[in-house]
């Protein structure tokens, strides 16, 4: 496999045609991001079935997220759509204005005046405006100017250190979550969280709506960050907010929590994507920046799972050019990774599942006997979750008979997944058969060795419990 660190996409005006989601694909993309901070439920499903349609017929696994727009922080709207902001302004935050002025402006968010007090600083538009709280009258909230700036509608409020208390699920967003279900996501998103129990509600509402879909918890408030463990407990994986993180918690903090975050989601099984402003000048340049292109390179080389595009493949002028390019960033730095066996397998530490001590067998057999590849056999993809968790460089191929596991294995880093069917229960038949669809998509060639994970019961999942190595050509010639 040519690229172990998939590229997930954000769909929107400038890539939702069906010649530009087949370039789309053709390209690199392995997952497409839903935003549903715009646009209708029925512009997501149809977005949806053009994207089931373009995979079908590239024959490829796409898995597809559905990002919930979270609580509404955000002002309201001006009389004349924009003001500008000078230092050492008096400037009022008023949830009973309902449209602003020089002087005030509204608030989508009602609560803010119960949040704050003298002395918090708010950031306003990602930091561009930032205001002091000088005392709080009822719904006003009076400040003074930090730094100034303009200010247009609708822009985004934070509270700089965190403790804003807007529940991470809305009204919106539980509706929203129906939809998910109803267009088959794979994974969805929940923004802002603050806790585990955030997404044990998110959990329990999705599987009310009928979804299997994994969860990815957002981490962009101070509050997950303190609660990283606990979130990660109670999600499929988390994705590095870069935006609002930077604004809360101040942008240079972000690189080395970064770092943290994927090697904690790893060393618990979870998965890891690393967003915002990955290529942003890509949006009007053909090419990315220099420093772009070692942003990329450094999410790889830290372990991440996935590198998102957000503005770049929605809006931008240049949404092909832009996944290719980060496709070429991925592989080089993969390159310089090469093929090793990760420390962390030889480490100390307890295994608690029986597919999970097999899926380490079989990384720690395959580097020593250098196989050109390792095949789990996995009807709910565990076993090949747990193979993608330690960086080889040995290419690891799923081969499921289910739809749902199939598409969702198109976000686990080194993982390509494969289909196969299910016949029958016979072990030796269902090998054979793997053997040959690997044959087939040219993958591996008789007399390679590769290493086999499968369970003695097949079609139970997370039943993995056996290993075998295999040369290939030779079961079958027997």
């Amino acid at each position: 496999m040519l690229r172990s660190t998939k590229i997930v996409a954000t769909l929107g005006p400038a890539s939702s045609d069906q010649d530009t989601l087949d370039r789309l694909l053709a390209a690199g993309v392995n997952m497409v991001r839903l935003n549903f901070s715009h646009g209708s439920a029925q512009d997501h499903i149809d977005r949806a079935t053009l994207v089931r349609d373009c995979a079908a017929r590239a024959n490829r696994s796409l898995a597809i997220m559905a990002d919930l727009q979270g609580p509404k922080i955000r002002v309201g709207k001006f009389e004349k759509n924009k003001i500008t902001l000078k230092k050492g302004d008096g400037f009022i935050l008023d949830a009973a204005c309902e449209l602003g002025n020089q002087a005030r402006v509204g608030l989508d968010y009602k609560e803010l005046p119960n949040d704050v007090e003298p002395g918090a600083i708010l950031l306003l538009d990602d930091g561009k405006v930032q205001l002091e709280v000088l005392e709080v009258r009822g719904p006003e909230v009076y400040t003074t100017v930090l730094v100034g700036g303009p200010l247009s509608n609708n822009k985004g409020i934070n509270r700089k250190g965190g403790g804003l208390t807007a529940p991470a699920l809305t009204a919106k967003d539980m509706e929203d979550i129906k939809t998910a279900a109803r267009l088959g996501a794979d994974f969805v998103a929940v923004s802002f969280p603050k806790s585990g129990a955030d997404m044990y509600m998110a959990r329990t509402l999705l599987r009310a709506a009928g979804s299997k879909a994994q969860l990815i918890a957002k981490i962009e408030r101070t509050e997950a960050v303190a609660n990283l463990e606990e979130i990660l407990e109670a999600s499929d994986g988390i994705m590095v907010a870069r935006g609002d993180l930077a604004v809360e918690v101040g942008d240079a903090a972000v690189p080395a929590l970064q770092k943290r975050m994927i090697k904690l989601a790893r060393q618990k099984n979870k998965l890891s994507i690393t967003a915002t402003q990955m290529m942003e000048s890509m949006i009007s340049s053909p090419v990315p920046t220099r420093a772009e292109v070692s942003d990329v390179a450094n999410a790889v080389l830290d372990g991440t799972d996935a590198v998102m595009l957000s503005a770049e493949s929605a809006a931008g002028q240049f949404p092909v050019e832009t996944v290719e390019s980060m496709a070429r960033v991925c592989v080089e730095a993969e390159k310089s990774i090469g093929r090793k066996i990760s420390d962390e397998i030889l480490g100390p530490g307890e295994f608690t599942r029986i597919d999970q001590s097999i899926s380490m067998a079989a990384l720690f057999a395959s580097a020593h006997l250098q196989v050109k590849a390792i095949a789990a056999l996995t009807q709910s993809g565990s076993s090949a979750l747990w193979l993608s968790r330690f960086v080889s460089g040995i290419p690891i191929y799923a081969l499921t008979p289910e739809v749902e596991t199939y598409q969702r294995l198109a976000l686990f880093r080194g993982v390509l997944p494969m289909t196969i069917s299910q016949e029958n229960t016979d072990r030796d038949s269902l090998l054979i058969r793997a053997e040959v669809e690997m044959l087939r998509q040219g993958v591996v060639q008789q007399g390679d060795l590769v290493v086999f994970t499968y369970g003695e019961v097949v079609g139970q999942g997370g039943g993995t419990n056996s290993m075998k190595i295999v040369k290939i050509g030779e079961h079958r010639a027997a």
